[in-house]
């Protein structure tokens, strides 16, 4: 099982995203989440946190159509980053 839960991704994502824009982890989340329950963000801003939460989680997300639709909100960011890692912990 990976060390982290999708919702401890989720928040460690959203505070990326608070830093990369110089805004607070409330401010964020909030606005987020008054566009709907998966959170849905800018797909552009999400890749560039993409690097980050590579380097931080050490996963590499895979260029595929499934990881791109995952990009159109944190939630399924998140969820990607966690099924990633436990495929990788299944490999190892």
């Amino acid at each position: 099982m990976p060390p982290h839960t999708v919702q401890e991704i989720v928040d460690i994502t959203i505070s990326l995203l608070a830093q990369h824009q110089d805004r607070s982890v409330g401010e964020v989340y909030e606005e987020l989440a008054a566009r709907g329950q998966e959170l849905p963000v800018d797909s552009v801003l999400v890749m560039e946190i993409l690097t980050r939460v590579e380097q931080r989680f050490d996963v590499s997300i895979p260029a595929d159509a499934e990881a791109g639709r995952s990009l159109r909100s944190v939630w399924a960011f998140a969820e990607t980053v966690y099924d990633t890692m436990q495929s990788k912990e299944q490999e190892e």
